[in-house]
């Protein structure tokens, strides 16, 4: 069984960026700790132990989920869960044991810095980021 430690970000689709960043540095606190190409259209806030992820619904990250948030396109792209730490092949075979498909293992930024994670599918189709602990 996998042990969760806590929520290491959560990521959010806009397409009023100034808004969302003024809501959520100026009104809540969070800092801006990195930001990534105008392609990509990632900005990464830190909240506390965890970040908040904002990508604008025009760059590749945001894209991917339809029409700008409402009623008819997805505000939140995917969340992730820092998990204890694993190795990546006992990862993989405790997924695919219990059924689930893994994606791609790879080396993302999360809220302790670069690791590695891999992207899985919940019941309803939400998308869940698995990233164990560096630490």
């Amino acid at each position: 069984m996998l042990k969760i430690l806590g929520i290491d970000h959560v990521v959010l689709r806009t397409d009023r960026l100034e808004a969302m960043l003024d809501f959520y540095c100026n009104l809540l606190g969070c800092t801006l700790e990195r930001k990534t190409s105008e392609e990509t259209g990632l900005y990464q806030l830190r909240a506390g132990n965890a970040l908040i992820d904002l990508v604008t619904v025009g760059g590749a990250i945001g894209r991917s989920g339809g029409a700008a948030p409402g009623a008819s396109g997805r505000n939140m792209d995917h969340f992730c869960l820092l998990i204890e730490k694993v190795s990546e092949q006992d990862l993989v075979d405790y997924l695919i044991a219990r059924g689930v498909e893994a994606g791609e293992m790879k080396k993302r930024y999360g809220s302790q810095g670069q690791g590695l994670s891999l992207y899985i599918n919940d019941p309803d189709g939400n998308m869940v980021e698995l990233k164990p602990s560096l630490k």
